[in-house]
């Protein structure tokens, strides 16, 4: 009956049984134990004290493990503490069972109560510590270990260890042990070798990582895994890639982990080309539709701009998650399809599914990029009236953006007023966004102000107030700015684009002349400028900060970063194709209005991924609507 999991049945055999053997119940409390079946397991706890049967060490050792692992330490103390007689395991399973449930102080006085010791012993209190991130109590076990006149260290003492080291981080720490695992000859234990190489990682020597990944010969897809994953971690993403490329060619299947980490750093790094060929294996290799790799996929083609391909892998999975729909949500907002982002958003809800924070960060992106103040705000409202969430930060500086845009700024600043918590540094970036476009100096400087107390090492701050002051043509303000940046050593970060064209990235500054077809380049976007200006295009020099001639601040405008990467990619594709760029800060208001004007001229559909969200130029229009 055990085992056919007929637990319960076999449990009521008892009744039938005029003296049960230490084996009956012995065969029972384990079955209890596989199904974490706590109930039955006190049924016949509490058969043995009607059937007149005392437990010996070995039922009593059973009775404290079933009950530790089924979380119930009240009952394993009291059957602890009855016994006469205790051997080292009855002590090891109620310390390990307490470390397990992260009540170490209980753990530690059992610990230190304990007659004896063994390395289990030593391992389940070390990796409790760690476990419950309290790592240098784990080291400061491991040094009192150490000192012991016959120390019982084994690959597990040293892999909890190693574990405190890297949980700390200390490399130093870290270096130590490993030179005390080379002097007792451990180095080849694959356990230790796993230990090491993530201690390594996790303490930013990826280099010495990968040494010791190098020399694994048994090493499993969670050890490929690891370090590919350290790799990304680290930004070195082309190791990263590279090392997941080393993976499919040798006998190791990757496993949904592997995919939902390389998936997750192409997402983060716009690398569409590598994704596809992930998901080109996924499906080759007849990868489960089900798992949470296929969320990674559906968040990597949304983060890439791709919503097609997204929303079909979206379409394709059987029961998508949260994850899965919060990522087509969000990736339909950036791409300024707020109308497909709030009828997933509607989808979500008729599948029964609860929306969480995140899902709501979307939509109220998805109603900022689009200006509808009304509907924001009542999907705002709805997320504590009608779904019983609290609001976070990130909602609140959703609303205050998405009222700062529409130049509604009374409101924003009642929201600020009343908002529980203390306003964090996105929702006054929020506010100073809205400013800047609608001019509002006053309300700017009461955001810069709070933004420079948060964080006075970011330029964007600085940048933004200082191209306020000079629309307003307030060269004086514009002058008090540089000179703070300069006294605080604040630089303003380069403004970058790239493009991929084939396997090769293209990246370009502001008036790059290294590119090799930087010549052709500029002259292209010279005939293009004259082209432009016939239909009507005029320079917007409110982007040019500098108190310079307007002839040169057009000049200036003219190679902008994002114009050239644009320029490249027309350069460098046949008729038709259509163009990816990304940058790394916002685009500017001169170049997205002159992208329009190439877009049309050049019959090209251009997108732009800044670091605020896709803008898809297409026949003059922009997917944003002028409203980012």
């Amino acid at each position: 009956m055990c085992d056919q999991k007929r637990l319960r049945e076999a449990v009521r055999l008892l009744g039938r049984i005029e003296r049960p053997s230490a084996l009956v119940y012995s065969t029972l409390l384990q079955a209890c134990l596989r199904q974490r079946d706590v109930g039955a397991g006190k049924m016949v706890h509490a058969h043995m004290g009607r059937a007149g049967f005392t437990p010996g060490v070995v039922i009593s050792n059973r009775l404290i493990d079933m009950y530790t692992k089924c979380d119930s330490l009240v009952d394993a103390r009291k059957t602890f503490d009855e016994m006469p007689h205790r051997d080292l395991c009855s002590w090891n399973t109620m310390i390990s069972g307490y470390a397990r449930a992260g009540r170490l102080s209980d753990a530690r006085r059992l610990f230190d109560e304990m007659p004896e010791r063994d390395n289990f012993s030593w391992t389940a209190m070390m990796s409790g510590y760690v476990r419950h991130d309290m790592p240098g109590e784990a080291i400061e076990l491991f040094r009192m270990m150490q000192m012991l006149e016959n120390p019982m260290l084994n690959k597990f003492t040293f892999s909890s260890a190693l574990a405190a080291a890297a949980a700390i981080p200390c490399l130093r720490k870290g270096k130590e042990i490993h030179g005390h695992i080379l002097r007792l000859g451990l180095e080849s234990d694959e356990v230790v070798w796993s230990a090491l190489s993530d201690m390594y990682g996790k303490c930013g020597s990826v280099e010495e990582a990968r040494h010791i990944f190098d020399r694994m010969v048994d090493r499993d897809v969670v050890t490929w895994t690891a370090m590919i994953d350290r790799y990304f971690g680290d930004g070195r993403i082309e190791k990263g890639f590279m090392l997941f490329s080393d993976l499919m060619y040798s006998k190791i299947r990757p496993n949904e982990f592997t995919f939902a980490g390389v998936l997750n750093a192409c997402a983060d790094h716009a690398a569409e080309e590598v994704g596809k060929q992930v998901h080109g294996y996924m499906m080759r290799s007849g990868f489960d539709p089900s798992s949470f790799a296929e969320s990674a996929l559906v968040h990597m083609y949304a983060k890439c701009g791709n919503m097609e391909s997204a929303e079909r892998v979206f379409r394709e999975m059987p029961h998508p998650d949260l994850v899965s729909w919060t990522s087509l949500i969000v990736g339909f907002a950036q791409n300024g399809l707020f109308r497909e982002a709030l009828k997933y958003f509607d989808m979500l809800l008729e599948s029964g599914i609860r929306p969480d924070h995140v899902t709501f960060v979307g939509v109220l992106s998805a109603c900022t990029h689009a200006g509808l103040v009304d509907k924001g705000l009542e999907y705002f409202h709805s997320i504590t009236e009608q779904h019983g969430l609290t609001h976070t930060p990130d909602h609140y500086a959703c609303i205050v953006d998405l009222l700062a845009r529409s130049g509604r700024f009374k409101e924003a600043e009642e929201i600020i007023s009343t908002m529980p918590m203390k306003p964090d540094r996105f929702l006054w970036a929020a506010l100073l966004g809205g400013c800047r476009i609608h001019g509002n100096i006053e309300l700017a400087k009461r955001a810069s102000e709070e933004l420079f107390q948060i964080e006075p090492e970011n330029p964007a701050t600085y940048i933004t107030m200082a191209n306020l002051y000079a629309t307003a043509s307030m060269w004086d303000e514009v002058t008090k700015i540089r000179k703070i940046m300069e006294d605080r050593g604040v630089v303003k970060k380069p403004g970058l684009s790239w493009t991929q064209i084939g396997r090769k990235q293209h990246v370009f500054l502001v008036g790059d002349t290294t590119h090799p077809k930087s010549n052709e380049i500029h002259v292209f976007l010279t005939e293009m400028s004259k082209r432009m200006k016939e239909e009507g295009y005029v320079p917007d020099t409110n982007f040019v900060l500098h108190d310079v001639e307007e002839e040169q601040k057009v000049q200036n405008l003219a190679f902008h970063s994002e114009k050239l990467a644009v320029a490249f990619g027309i350069l460098s594709t046949s008729p038709g194709t259509p163009i990816k760029v990304y940058k790394n800060l916002r685009t500017c208001g001169d170049c997205h209005t002159a992208i329009k004007y190439i877009s049309k001229i050049m019959r090209r559909k251009i997108i732009v991924r800044d670091s605020n969200r896709f803008h898809c130029f297409e026949n003059g229009i922009c997917s944003c609507g002028d409203y980012w």
